[in-house]
């Protein structure tokens, strides 16, 4: 038997993508419908989270749910304490995104930075094409100095951590897109 992270079940997204599940995604996803429902800094969004995620642990027995599954279980939630409007406006977001930008240095090899923006830049356009809403990007220092060989903190260090962070930035900023884009880089 496979024993699931908070005995919670994955979801499978409408692209047939599979994520684990989260409660600061469905936050996240419950935040957002309240914004485009007029509630801005909603307050229960934790609280509806929390009280999904302690349902689905509890009474929902198989493995995998899928993301209209999800939705409307969410949904039944908002309308059965009141808010029918942020029901209505409830999509589950995309999966959130994992990247490690110390494995990608180390896919493209000491000193090879151009090879490292190319690989990093078709990961981005990757997850904005599947309309992710949530980047974490992990490792950025350990990244630098791969890049650079050095095991050591240096001066060029620095500069090409700010080349790395505006090319991000730059990436996610001149996509099109008509979502709200959440990016933790560290």
């Amino acid at each position: 038997m496979i024993a699931f992270r908070d005995n919670l079940p994955l979801v499978r997204f409408d692209d047939g993508q599979v994520a684990g599940f989260e409660r600061e995604w469905l936050v996240r996803s419950l935040a957002r419908a309240a914004r485009k429902a007029g509630y801005p800094g909603w307050w229960l969004a934790r609280h509806v989270a929390e009280s999904v995620a302690t349902y689905l642990a509890l009474n929902f027995e198989e493995n995998v749910i899928g993301a209209p599954q999800l939705a409307k279980a969410v949904q039944s939630v908002l309308q059965v304490i009141g808010y029918a409007e942020v029901a209505a406006h409830f999509v589950p977001a995309a999966p959130p995104a994992y990247l490690s930008l110390f494995q990608l240095a180390r896919e493209a090899g000491s000193g090879y930075e151009l090879a490292f923006f190319d690989m990093l830049g078709r990961k981005i356009q990757n997850l904005l094409a599947k309309r992710t809403t949530y980047f974490e990007l992990s490792g950025l220092d350990r990244c630098v100095r791969q890049l650079r060989a050095k095991k050591v903190w240096s001066r060029d260090c620095n500069s090409l951590r700010s080349e790395i962070v505006s090319f991000v930035r730059e990436q996610i900023g001149a996509a099109r897109h008509d979502h709200e884009i959440v990016l933790s880089l560290r």
